[in-house]
């Protein structure tokens, strides 16, 4: 009735068409049509490896993700087993839409490959020019051979530690800190116990018993959520860091129940004597984290204190500490128990699984919907700032820097200016 009325009203002589009201009525019959798979601006070819570095147990995308992807026209191949030590089988992949396949090679032939560690030597080997890696880059452990067989190779490669949102912060980073900070205080609680040669003692506060006494050294988002959970559990923390907004705003956001302090060496030797667990989570703007803990400091703490430096993976906030693993992930300095494994999140494979995929799937819906890598990248600032080479040049000034080597303006690359 409502389009009728309008048909007459737009009508230039007010009166209605026998063809107008034919096309009403047919426009009104219910039609029977397949519905096809929704098909988005540029349909991707996204491969999937099986992580062969040693210990990482997490996959980019979820099994939900790939349906989601898939059923907007992507095609996604994924390595057998890529996601067994994530617990997603390869039945559930295969569900979701994903083509399994049991080769390494195969999944080379894909147009974007997309994996969580750096690419081996030998995957370079299989990679192709033009083709698009996104990966981490891991600025603190690359080496200049690695790079250089990337730009021979001519990839376009993304590094997505470096991939910005709109509000210029670093998604990735910022989940796996979060993670990583609540998943410190969760290890602390169980090198405290008797089960793995700890004092026996119950993280937490409890009646009548002294609350466990824990230094947070770096107030970012890892020092974040391990105060956050360390709070929870009715511990007394004790926080520090140089940057007095990120010490007032953790203290605002946990309603003042921690204690916090610049990095003054006195301190923070006397908090480290008294303390139950340190955990380190300060991180450096390029590179090396610094070492504020000196040998000495750890040689004073309690016998059967513990160590979690969550920075080990630039090198360590502690003096004392060593990379460890997850299979042997702890060793003992002065009495001290030091846990120093640079990939906590792998320890939390399926949630950092999770976390990884909500984050690419929309990164690559964005891909799809503008167009295909090349326009995204003249289109999203924070998506540019991660691609590290693009056509067979160093676009990153802080690792042409780092290397020696030539460097090139991407904006000017792709005339932005």
């Amino acid at each position: 009735m409502y389009k009728s009325l309008q048909l007459m009203s737009d009508n230039k002589k007010g009166l209605v068409t026998f063809n107008d009201l034919a096309k009403e009525a047919f426009a009104m019959q219910p039609m029977e049509m397949a519905a096809p798979l929704k098909k988005n601006n540029t349909s991707l070819f996204i491969g999937i490896p099986r992580e062969i570095t040693s210990q990482e147990n997490r996959v980019p995308l979820s099994p939900s993700s790939i349906e989601f992807l898939v059923h907007n026209g992507h095609e996604i191949v994924i390595e057998s087993k890529a996601g067994a030590a994530s617990n997603f089988s390869d039945e559930r992949f295969s569900e979701a839409g994903a083509r399994i396949v049991h080769s390494h090679e195969e999944i080379f032939k894909a147009d974007i490959i997309l994996k969580i560690e750096p690419p081996t030597d030998a995957e370079i080997e299989l990679m192709r020019p033009e083709q698009i890696l996104i990966s981490a880059l891991q600025l603190d452990q690359i080496n200049p051979v690695t790079l250089n067989k990337l730009l021979l190779k001519r990839v376009n490669a993304i590094a997505y530690e470096f991939l910005q949102d709109d509000s210029g912060s670093f998604p990735i980073i910022r989940a796996m800190s979060e993670m990583a900070g609540h998943a410190s205080i969760l290890l602390a609680s169980e090198y405290l116990n008797n089960a793995n040669i700890g004092k026996g003692e119950l993280l937490g506060g409890f009646t009548g018993i002294p609350p466990t006494q824990i230094v947070v050294i770096g107030a970012g988002a890892v020092g974040e959520y391990a105060c956050k959970a360390a709070v929870g559990l009715g511990a007394n923390v004790k926080v520090f860091d140089n940057e007095l907004y990120r010490l007032r705003r953790l203290q605002d956001n946990l309603g003042g129940k921690i204690f916090t302090s610049t990095i003054q060496p006195n301190i923070l030797a006397e908090a480290l004597r008294n303390c139950d667990v340190a955990i380190g989570a300060l991180r450096g703007e390029q590179g090396r984290s610094p070492v504020v803990v000196t040998e000495k400091m750890v040689s004073q703490m309690k016998p059967n204190s513990i160590i979690i430096d969550v920075s080990i993976d630039q090198g360590g906030v502690f003096e004392t500490s060593e990379i460890t693993n997850h299979k042997n992930p702890i060793f003992k300095k002065h009495e001290v128990i030091h846990y120093c494994v640079p990939n906590i999140t792998a320890r939390v494979s399926r949630s950092a699984s999770y976390a990884l995929s909500n984050i690419f799937t929309p990164l690559l819906n964005d891909m799809s919907n503008y167009g295909g890598f090349h326009d995204l990248i003249k289109i999203a600032k924070g998506f540019r700032n991660g691609v590290y080479i693009y056509k067979g040049h160093m676009v990153n000034a802080s690792l042409a820097s780092k290397f020696g080597m030539k460097y090139k303006d991407l904006n000017l690359l792709l005339n932005l200016f």
